[in-house]
């Protein structure tokens, strides 16, 4: 038995989290760009510090576990 909880969260966290795809937070002429596709440095880091704060509570903190089987 396989845990894809860290798989299938990660997967999720990523394309709704990837700058520029959704949202752009900062974005490039506005605090937050709606739907843009266009991304910064900032952006990036503050993605990923979002996707690591809800990917840990989701894994860690609130011990989520998917088993197939």
């Amino acid at each position: 038995m396989a845990d894809w909880a860290p798989v299938l969260v990660g997967v999720i966290l990523f394309v709704i989290l990837s700058p520029g795809l959704l949202f752009s937070l900062p974005g490039n002429n506005r605090t937050v760009d709606f739907g843009g596709l266009k991304t910064n440095g900032k952006a990036i880091a503050v993605h990923t510090l979002i996707f690591f704060a809800i990917y840990s509570i989701l894994i860690v903190a609130l011990n989520l576990h998917i088993y197939t089987g």
